[in-house]
């Protein structure tokens, strides 16, 4: 992400990169250590993204955003707005009513975390992106206080549709995000 961020042009086509990562705590740029509770055997990895600590593994959506900020006439309030609005509406495709929270970013269903954002730009490019919870081993949330909050409830889509499907929901993902970008 770094290097295609850094070698983009004003012609580089903007991408977004979905993928699954085995388990591993990142912490972003603002990541205090102490919000890590104990060691679980999890890779703790430091990134350059904004934000405290969350928890990646099998079961969760990752998306990256390269997107051209300024080329789109785009604000990065403007554009987390619109990720979280696309995480949202994908969640009500499943009847499911997610929300934002005032001064927490991502979104929830009731005060629970359903998906998490964390971005990073560079010369008006943004990279990062969003995770969004699908079936996943929810466990490891305990170890961290996520995103910095302590006691912050996690969930999944599952627990409220558990046909959930990684591939049907990343292509609605997708969809959404188009859409709204």
């Amino acid at each position: 992400m770094q290097e295609f961020t850094t070698q983009r042009t004003a012609d580089t086509t903007d991408e977004l990169w979905l993928c699954e990562h085995p388990p591993v705590f990142t912490l972003g740029l603002a990541g205090k250590p102490e919000h890590l509770l104990r060691d679980i055997g999890v890779p703790v990895v430091k990134i350059d993204r904004g934000g405290q600590i969350t928890y990646h593994g099998p079961g969760q959506i990752v998306c990256y955003l390269l997107l051209d900020l300024k080329r789109r006439g785009l604000t990065v309030k403007g554009l987390v707005n619109r990720m979280e609005q696309a995480i949202i509406d994908l969640l009500a495709e499943y009847g499911i009513a997610a929300e934002q929270l005032a001064g927490a970013p991502g979104v929830y269903v009731g005060n629970a975390k359903i998906g998490a954002l964390g971005l990073k730009v560079k010369n008006g490019c943004c990279y990062h992106g969003l995770a969004l919870n699908i079936a996943m081993d929810l466990t490891p949330f305990a170890a961290i206080n996520p995103c910095g909050y302590a006691g912050m409830a996690i969930t999944q889509l599952s627990a409220f549709n558990p046909d959930a499907n990684m591939k049907k929901v990343s292509a609605k993902l997708v969809a959404q995000l188009r859409e709204k970008l």
